[in-house]
């Protein structure tokens, strides 16, 4: 995307559901590549931070660990 095409500070936080979504795509987009690389990621759950395994990430988000389309084998 070129610089003059991109969105200003004010038209993205005039749209704060679509600015919302492309946080929670940058997330999900880091974790899997996290776990990708075979490392734990932390989340919170429960009031306690946990380590989930790169295996119950995947199982999480219902991906092929691979990347490939399709659920998680």
């Amino acid at each position: 995307m070129k610089e003059k095409d991109r969105p200003s500070m004010g038209e993205l936080l005039a749209k704060p559901k679509d600015l919302e979504a492309a946080v929670s795509r940058a997330v999900r987009e880091a974790t899997l590549m996290h776990a990708r690389l075979g490392h734990p990621v932390a989340t919170w759950r429960d009031g306690r931070v946990v380590w989930l395994q790169p295996d119950e990430v995947f199982a999480l988000l219902s991906v092929n660990p691979t990347g490939a389309n399709g659920p998680a084998q």
